[in-house]
């Protein structure tokens, strides 16, 4: 049992290697022979299908329809938004060859579908009747990144990006806002992370976006992670690829169009806003497995235990995800701990003692309580606790995200806290100052938050009178 614990890397000692030790003992992932690039493993896929269901059924209900692109854009394509082109140039693989034969134009593995969507929408749309083009994809994408981490930035990675086309900037603005409210809801509600909304700054925006909007969560180390974002495109890429409809009026207008998107690193942030030095702790929401079952005992106890452990797991699974764990060759303990190391929400001890008494024992990963159920009450008391593991998780995120949410006057004040957490302070709005402080500290504005308003106390860096009230971190 102590083996096994000492396995994973303590949070406070390493970070870094807390995090790869954890997504390696929880069979997360592994890596794939090309470097940068990694193997999603069913435990992890399964939590993106759990994000996946969530969100597609959000879009459905909003009126959003799936549809798929080609992987491959031809770089005619690719450099029509010209500052779109620019923003993502440095990391775009290229296809040169096709079996033995040179392309006569390369092809760009689709860092982002923009440019290759807003090619179909051209031909698609013609008439005002014609919109609005609400359209989601589910897909993967390849930025070639210098450094890679496991869900947090890979060369490939899996994503939904939807695309959309409005008459009127007033009806794209209002698609960008909610979306991002999609995001909000499903972060808090499944993955019992907190986030801050807001707008990015010029400097931070989408290339070719008038508008970002960006939701940002705290990691365990103090970091942000962008997390989901929505854009509004004005008429920039409707311009660049020609996206015109005939009105009622008739005459000839360019679309407003928007992006969004959110990606597999929703999962790394899971990791690291909820694990503890034990491992994982997953909101039972997306838990692949939300109760696991252990029996206990020796002899003829144990296969009187594990037959009853058999047809209890029977019979919860048809309410829960339910696992079983009988395996012979190793000790409960071991098992206690392989499944805290994995998250699992909820766990039931079963020995002779307690079939005596028709009762179980059940554990809680997120804070490690131990009660007695009895039988006849066990199902509706495993809701309840769900229900409150789920609540719980999300309140510790957010007091943790309070506590380390700071207001501050001058960036200075950053280092006293060692350049860990969100930090509250005017700025004066200058790209110039946010590149000073990007160079001197790496600290990086993470949004202009919604619902905010001036402290008064100058800019953060220079000292003039602020124009926003910005959200300041380091960030993955």
């Amino acid at each position: 049992m102590e083996k096994l614990l000492k396995e994973i890397t303590p949070k406070s000692q390493d970070y870094s290697q807390w995090y790869t030790d954890v997504i390696k003992k929880a069979d997360m992932v592994d890596y794939a022979p090309v470097k940068g690039f990694m193997v999603m493993k069913p435990y992890s896929y399964r939590m993106w299908e759990f994000i996946q269901a969530a969100l597609d059924q959000k879009f459905r209900e909003t009126g959003h329809q799936n549809a798929y692109f080609p992987l491959l854009i031809p770089e005619h394509l690719l450099i029509k938004e010209a500052e779109h082109v620019e923003g993502f140039s440095a990391e775009v693989a290229w296809v040169t060859m096709g079996g033995n034969e040179v392309l006569a134009e390369r092809l760009a593995v689709r860092p982002t579908s923009e440019t290759v969507v807003g090619a179909m929408y051209s031909q698609w749309i013609q008439s005002y009747r014609d919109l609005p083009v609400l359209i989601n994809q589910w897909a993967n994408v390849l930025r070639w990144e210098k450094s890679t981490r496991p869900f947090l930035r890979t060369t490939e990675f899996l994503w939904q990006e939807g695309h959309t086309v409005h008459r009127t900037a007033a009806e794209a603005e209002a698609e960008t806002r909610q979306q991002l409210g999609i995001y909000h809801e499903m972060m808090e509600n499944l993955l019992a992370i907190p986030v801050v909304a807001g707008a990015k700054s010029a400097g931070e925006r989408f290339a070719g976006a008038i508008e970002t909007y960006t939701l940002e969560a705290l990691m365990g180390d103090g970091k942000a992670l962008q997390s989901a974002t929505s854009h509004f495109l004005g008429q920039n890429f409707a311009r660049a690829f020609d996206i015109q409809y005939l009105d009622e009026d008739g005459t000839l207008k360019f679309g407003w169009t928007t992006s969004w998107g959110s990606s597999t690193r929703l999962i790394g942030a899971l990791i690291m806003v909820h694990g503890d030095d034990k491992g994982l702790r997953l909101p039972p929401r997306v838990a692949p497995i939300q109760i696991v079952i252990v029996p206990i005992g020796r002899g003829k106890d144990r296969e009187q235990v594990t037959r009853y452990a058999k047809l209890l797991s029977e019979q919860l699974s048809a309410t829960f995800r339910v696992k079983l764990d009988d395996r012979d060759e190793f000790t409960p303990g071991y098992k206690f701990n392989d499944w805290e190391m994995r998250g699992v929400p909820l766990r039931i001890e079963i020995g002779p003692r307690d079939l005596a008494q028709q009762q179980v024992i059940v554990a809680r990963r997120d804070t490690g309580e131990k009660i007695a159920v009895s039988e006849a009450s066990l199902p509706d008391t495993l809701a309840n606790l769900l229900d409150l593991v789920q609540d719980t998780l999300l309140q510790q995120a957010r007091q943790y995200q309070q506590e380390n949410t700071f207001a501050v006057e001058n960036y200075q004040e950053m280092a006293h806290h060692n350049f860990k957490g969100f930090f509250m302070g005017d700025w004066c709005g200058q790209e110039t100052c946010a590149d000073q402080l990007k160079q001197e500290t790496s600290v990086t504005i993470r949004c202009l938050p919604f619902d905010t308003e001036l402290a008064g106390t100058g800019c953060i860096v220079c000292g003039r009178p602020g124009q926003h009230r910005a959200l300041f971190a380091r960030a993955y």
